[in-house]
């Protein structure tokens, strides 16, 4: 049976609902948030209501991504296509194609030139480590930690995703739900991914490489990650040790296998 990037969620349950999933670190500010499965998913949940209740997100709609790496970023991407959309992320400002989603989600240090575009939706993110909302805005935009909270903390689609619906466009491609999933696994294999792992992932490579490479490829394999933004490399041989760090991605450190690289 065809999956889609909902089910690679459910696998993680699975196998260790209260296990560390993802861990995020900021090194710019000193901020660090782990989420076991049980809570990524309680986030993919209440996100995937809030897109589906208001916005009428569902299959043949396009979420429109203006977002770092960063967890939060990771429960709205599986909370979209856990309604069945299609995820539009793009790394530009001014990428005129966010205005022709039904719904934009971006970073609130990036609103202000996409309120000129006058999407039909949009939604801020504060990215607070702790998921407050934003702080110091008047504009136009919802502000999606205020608007989450209000939602269920299991979500059921009205209309099951099809894994041959769209699911990513990004860079001139589009991969099918379906094609996500099999697109990670592939990718999970090239790069050795193997079940257990602890992978560290810079998250400059993680926004070039794209999220089927720094999520799903993850996920596909049965391994947990640990995201670092601005990573300060005189924290990482620490830092690998203390999250029992088994892999990397985008970064070297001695004695821990780099992914992509031949050993």
């Amino acid at each position: 049976m065809a999956r889609t990037p909902a089910d690679l969620l459910a696998d993680a349950l699975r196998r260790d609902a209260a296990a560390p999933l993802l861990t995020d670190y900021d090194d710019a500010t000193g901020d660090r948030v782990e989420l076991s499965g049980t809570t990524l998913a309680n986030w993919v949940a209440k996100t995937a209501n809030l897109l589906q209740d208001e916005f009428d997100v569902g299959p043949g709609s396009t979420v429109a991504l203006a977002l770092p790496v960063h967890w939060q970023t990771a429960a709205v991407l599986l909370a979209a296509w856990s309604c069945g959309a299609a995820v539009l992320d793009t790394a530009t400002e001014d990428d005129g194609r966010l205005a022709e989603a039904d719904v934009v989600l971006a970073a609130q240090d990036r609103l202000a030139p996409l309120e000129e575009q006058e999407p039909a939706e949009l939604l801020g993110l504060s990215l607070h480590p702790l998921g407050m909302g934003m702080a110091g805005y008047a504009g136009p935009a919802r502000d999606f930690a205020l608007e989450v909270r209000a939602h269920g903390d299991f979500f059921a689609p009205y209309q099951p995703p099809d894994p041959a619906d769209p699911g990513l466009l990004a860079g001139g491609v589009e991969l099918a739900l379906g094609d996500l999933v099999g697109t990670a696994q592939g990718l999970a294999d090239r790069l050795g991914l193997r079940p257990g792992d602890r992978v560290l992932v810079d998250a400059g490579t993680a926004a070039e490489a794209g999220p089927v490479a720094w999520l799903l490829a993850p996920l596909a394999a049965g391994a947990s990650l640990v995201l670092c933004r601005n990573p300060d490399p005189a924290r990482l041989l620490q830092r690998a040790a203390a999250e029992r760090v088994t892999a990397t991605l985008g970064v070297q450190i001695e004695g821990i296998r780099e992914l992509g690289r031949p050993a």
